[in-house]
């Protein structure tokens, strides 16, 4: 059977069974099994079904993702991450120190988390009904807050950094660490939009705010954990102490141990943080599973690499290249979420751009901004309904949508700013070197 009628096959099997609505766990593994058939016998396609499906649940490195989840939900379960905003807001004397300081805490929080959705939905939970009765605009909380979420996936520890170097083979400590400056610049790029969007639209930024200061024993409660945490996380990475893995598990331990002493969680909040965390595993194994068959199919059929020589031999130049990749994952992000297009799409695209001579590193943290705008682009934007849920009574979706606007523009700039100057993640990956 030729590449295209396998990999045209595979994918409009995909697209029919997303469309009638089967989970996209289950729809990777249905459009992968009658081509596994038909180049296996039923018994070696079910032996090979179950090794795929094993090897992914003891792949070591894939160990690190529940366990970075699992700290994310302590955090959040805990009094550390509305800490954390409360710290930020009242100890910053500018106008609109509410917007800055729920900016400063995503990014603080992504610091520690690296889930785009835990990140909005942590902080948001607080900030979001804060704001809006100190009496900032509907969409200016919104959309900060929905935004604020994306630095969770840019900034150390991403779990798409982390998917996305277990998919190239990529260095999960580099891909970390080229994050950082793209990440500061974006946090930068955002608290210009709040000023901005303060001189355009004053009525959206209250003139005066009256917040209870922060006492500072609070605020070292907030502070010390998610420095500390980061601290570990970076320098066991970094300085070749631990793994990802490693480096993950040690932070949870000291994580549960400081959210019982300094952060108020209790025994039933540390259950619900398994509970959720198992929850959210059960659906990454499937779909991480899922995806390592539909890609076993396509290697076999070699598909990734006929559609490179395919783009190699139409000749166009390797930013045409890059553009029509950027452009086909912020259109396909409109109707999937970041992890299933990292696992049905990576395999075969990142050969490609490869072949066009581009670093994979830099690329990673270009691949993580198209998914940043991927959960902030309706109709199937993740950060969208996150912050839409936890005030359905004063703030539509439309308001959420609207309020995104300005920063998906700077996650744009962000985005030619590193075409441009690829040095702007590949410094200080270069330096650690």
């Amino acid at each position: 059977m030729e590449w295209y009628v396998v990999g045209l096959g595979m994918l409009g099997l995909l697209m029919g069974f997303i469309i009638i609505g089967l989970p996209i766990p289950f729809a990777l593994a249905a459009a992968s099994i009658p081509f596994l058939l038909d180049i296996l016998s039923l018994k070696s396609s079910l032996v090979t079904v179950e090794l795929k499906l094993w090897g992914v649940w003891f792949d070591y490195i894939l160990l690190a993702v529940p366990l970075f989840v699992f700290l994310g939900e302590l955090i959040g379960r805990s009094s550390i991450g509305p800490n954390l905003y409360w710290f930020m807001h009242s100890k910053l004397p500018l106008r609109g120190a509410a917007a800055y300081g729920s900016i400063g805490a995503c990014a603080g929080f992504g610091a520690v988390c690296g889930s785009s959705m835990v990140g909005s939905l942590t902080i948001g939970g607080v900030a979001l009904p804060q704001m809006l009765k100190l009496g900032y605009g509907k969409r200016l909380s919104s959309g900060v807050l929905a935004a604020g979420g994306t630095l969770s996936v840019l900034l150390p520890p991403s779990l798409i950094l982390l998917f996305y170097g277990i998919v190239t083979d990529q260095s999960i400590g580099s891909l970390f660490i080229a994050g950082v400056v793209p990440g500061l610049v974006l946090v930068t790029m955002f608290f210009i939009i709040v000023a901005v969007w303060g001189k355009v639209a004053p009525q959206d930024i209250p003139g005066q705010e009256s917040i209870q200061p922060i006492p500072w024993l609070v605020a070292l409660s907030a502070l010390t954990p998610v420095m500390i945490i980061g601290l570990v996380i970076t320098i066991s990475i970094y300085a070749g102490i631990a793994t990802p893995t490693e480096a993950a598990a040690v932070s949870s331990v000291i994580t549960l141990i400081m959210a019982f002493c300094f952060g108020g969680l209790r025994w039933d909040g540390l259950l619900e943080s398994l509970k959720s965390t198992m929850q959210t595993m059960g659906y990454l194994g499937l779909l991480l599973s899922s995806g390592v068959l539909f890609g076993f199919v396509m290697t076999y059929h070699q598909i990734p690499q006929q559609f490179t020589q395919l783009f190699v031999e139409m000749d166009l130049s390797p930013y045409a290249v890059l553009a029509m990749i950027v452009v086909f994952y912020i259109i396909l992000g409109m109707f999937l979420e970041p992890v299933s297009m990292t696992f049905i799409t990576l395999p075969t695209l990142f050969p490609l751009v490869h072949a066009a001579g581009f670093d994979l590193i830099w690329f990673g943290v270009v691949y993580t901004i198209t998914m940043e705008i991927a959960v902030l682009t309706p109709p199937v934007g993740l950060n969208l309904f996150v912050i839409q849920s936890l005030a359905r009574d004063d703030v539509t979706i439309g308001d959420v949508i609207v309020g995104c606007v300005p920063f998906i523009f700077a996650l744009v700039i962000l985005l030619l700013l590193l075409v441009g100057l690829p040095d702007t993640a590949l410094w200080l990956p270069e330096l650690m070197e």
